[in-house]
């Protein structure tokens, strides 16, 4: 069983940054405590951008000191005085500290950065021997070299070196080519796996904030997330306003001196035109002073505006050098590598091969993982109302990127389009509708007349009615047109869930909809239920609600022990709230034998062992609770904003639960990975439904 794996490649421009975080992801989803290591980095100037994407990403608990050997110049140095076995010395002690700390080690190996790569690649080799890892190599298929012959000579050169070749990915390779290069290989693979990945021309593109780092430019006007976007082209503005319009295209970066106001308000003006081209940002060059009119003017612009004293063509040269890289934040680039290694690999094989089983702890990168992995394998088509919000666009366009769901979001149509480009966003998988225009709308009109004229619908206000978004998405949910729908980061719950009450209604069987919220904590992943439907429930409701989460839990690998909540514990008080809470729990133990569930039982009971050992030594949930039900509206929405805003607690939800179709609610104070999660639990219930 591998316990770890050294990524090396055959020289640089592989790709392995993309390889090492795919695997970090897939084993971040099975063990508690991964951790990354770089044997040499390049500088001890600034942080390695892939420690500090990995620290970030997957909150290890290691000191960044912890996660590297060397630096470039030092080995340079060491190996100039011939003092090789000091570099291994060093090397290994790093990685044995860290080692000890952890149940799995990706290391990643040198970026390639001396003058000799085939000398890189002989100290990776040795290093990977001193280490003991078995070698996973990447071979760079972007280029004319045969790829075969390529795959061929690295198993040869590890062979000689006396490497365990755990496997090989051929990335890179042209997008039309895969199949060509996969059905090449298929005769020369040997006792390891050979995998192909394509080429991805969004990861080649440098963004931003890393052409604005690499100039040492300035900020002058930039929105949030503007930083991020990818800089598709340079364009240097040299003719007239007219000449550059007409070559204009989208996601390029124009480069022009800050006296031609001309280019400066046509840049403005086709960013905000759904007619033209939107660019991604504006490179101020010369060192000429910006009018107050036009600075002024350019406040509103949906793109950063940046300044450089270098002179134009200077500036476009030092563009063409920056090498884009994968960085803690830039949650686009992150998804879409994701997406092309978990679109290319066999990730069943793959935890096979290290052995690596489902923990019985479920933690939140395990549960976020999990949470996406579910909803990909069985894609469903799931219906965004608030097509015009930025949070809802950059989450369809994460979620896209890594293939998660089929999309369609609503809104004036060339609207959604706009704001997308403005923000650099590729939305060109998703359907876009606008309900007041959409041909659907007279058949969904009528189909709501039917559901409702006993309570007074006519026919015009049904028509009326379904130009609104959240009635429209849910009558395409009802209707079967799509799998389910996620609204509420611009509506309140009560416009949400509505419509859904109205004409999806509950599932046979389920007396009262209810809601979870997913709490995931630092280390664990809890259930807490009704903290958004229900202001008073009696004990039926209350105990209808409890076997709803628990359902609930046990359908997203959370293993449900119930805690009923109350201001007292077992017997310790009397009293009309704490009465109903015990005779709630006595009704889930009627209706559902098979589910561990105690209360009446206070929250510190119910989480905390050595309180439970005082207050409810024999209880199987005491001190263990994975699903809270809390006694009412008031309570439960009470807890669960505490918990999440004191102790920085990612809460996803409130999920609904209990009807016959999947729709849920956000809250609208939501981030965008909210969106991205709650759409994916969506996912998975229409997937069971």
């Amino acid at each position: 069983m591998a316990q770890n794996i050294y990524i090396t490649a055959m020289g640089p421009g592989s790709g392995k940054s993309v390889v090492a975080l795919g695997f970090t992801e897939m084993l971040s989803a099975r063990l508690q405590r991964v951790g990354f290591f770089r044997p040499i980095i390049r500088s001890a100037a600034e942080p390695d951008p892939q420690i500090e994407l990995m620290r970030e990403r997957y909150q290890l608990a290691l000191g960044y000191e912890q996660m590297h050997g060397p630096t470039a110049e030092e080995v340079t140095a060491l190996i100039a005085h011939g003092a090789h076995e000091e570099i291994e010395k060093r090397v290994l002690e790093a990685f044995r500290e860290l080692e000890r700390r952890c149940d799995f080690v990706v290391c990643e190996g040198s970026d390639f950065v001396g003058a000799m790569p085939a000398l890189d690649f002989d100290l990776n080799a040795n290093l990977a021997n001193q280490l003991g890892c078995p070698v996973l190599v990447v071979v760079n298929g972007a280029g004319s070299v045969d790829v075969v012959e390529e795959v061929q000579l690295a198993r040869e050169l590890l062979a000689r070196r006396d490497c365990t070749l755990f496997g090989v990915i051929v990335n890179r390779v042209p997008a039309d080519t895969v199949a060509e290069v996969e059905r090449r290989l298929a005769p020369n693979t040997g006792e390891e796996w050979v995998y192909v990945m394509p080429e991805n021309a969004e990861l080649g593109y440098p963004s931003v904030g890393e052409v604005q780092a690499a100039l040492g430019a300035s900020t002058l006007l930039c929105g949030e997330g503007m930083l991020e976007r990818d800089v598709r082209g340079v364009r240097v503005a040299a003719m007239s306003a007219e000449h550059f319009i007409d070559d204009l295209k989208d996601g390029e970066l124009v480069l022009v001196p800050a006296d031609r106001s001309d280019i400066l308000v046509a840049c403005l003006a086709c960013s905000l035109s759904p007619a033209f081209p939107a660019i991604c940002g504006l490179l101020l060059t010369g060192g000429y002073p910006l009018s107050p009119s036009v600075r002024r003017l350019l406040a509103t612009a949906p793109f950063p505006l940046l300044q450089t004293d270098q002179p134009t063509y200077a500036a476009a040269g030092a563009i063409a050098a920056v090498t884009p890289v994968l960085r803690a934040g830039n949650e686009r680039r992150i998804a879409t590598a994701l997406g092309v290694f978990e679109r290319s690999v066999d990730k069943t094989e793959l935890q096979m091969r290290f052995m690596v089983k489902r923990p019985e702890r479920m933690t939140p990168s395990m549960f976020e993982y999990e949470l996406i992995e579910r909803a990909k394998a069985a894609r469903r088509h799931i219906v965004l109302p608030e097509g015009e919000d930025e949070r809802v666009l950059r989450a369809a366009d994460i979620l896209l990127r890594r293939g998660v769901v089929a999309l369609t979001l609503l809104g004036d149509a060339a609207a959604v389009r706009a704001r997308a480009a403005a923000l650099g966003l590729d939305l060109g998988g998703a359907t876009i509708l606008d309900p007041v225009s959409a041909p659907q709308r007279e058949h969904y009109g009528s189909v709501y007349h039917e559901l409702r004229k006993h309570k007074g619908m006519t026919e015009e206000l049904a028509y009326d009615q379904l130009g609104d978004p959240t009635y429209f998405g849910t009558m395409m949910v009802h209707l079967g047109d799509v799998d389910g729908m996620v609204s509420g980061a611009a509506h309140t719950t009560g416009d949400t869930i509505r419509p859904a009450f109205e004409f999806i209604k509950s599932r046979p069987g389920v007396s009262v909809v209810s809601s979870v919220f997913f709490m995931c904590l630092s280390d664990r992943v809890l259930v807490y239920g009704d903290c958004a439907v229900n202001p008073k429930p009696d004990s039926q409701q209350l105990a209808d609600i409890a076997i709803s989460s628990a359902d609930t839990a046990a359908a997203f690998g959370i293993a449900p022990r119930i805690a009923m909540l109350s201001y007292a514990t077992g017997d310790s008080a009397k009293g009309e709230q704490v009465d109903a809470v015990r005779e709630a729990t006595e009704i889930v133990r009627r209706m559902r034998g098979d589910l561990k569930v105690d209360g009446p039982i206070q929250y510190d009971a119910a989480v905390d062992a050595s309180v439970a050992k005082l207050k409810m030594p024999d209880s199987e949930v005491a001190g263990n609770a994975t699903v809270f039900i809390f006694p009412d509206l008031d309570t439960g929405n009470v807890a669960y904003k505490a918990v999440q805003r004191s102790s920085g607690a990612v809460a996803i939800g409130p999920v609904l639960q209990g009807l016959r179709k999947p729709v849920n609610d956000l809250s609208r104070g939501c981030a965008v990975t909210d969106i991205v999660n709650t759409v994916a639990i969506t996912a998975i219930q229409a997937q069971e439904s």
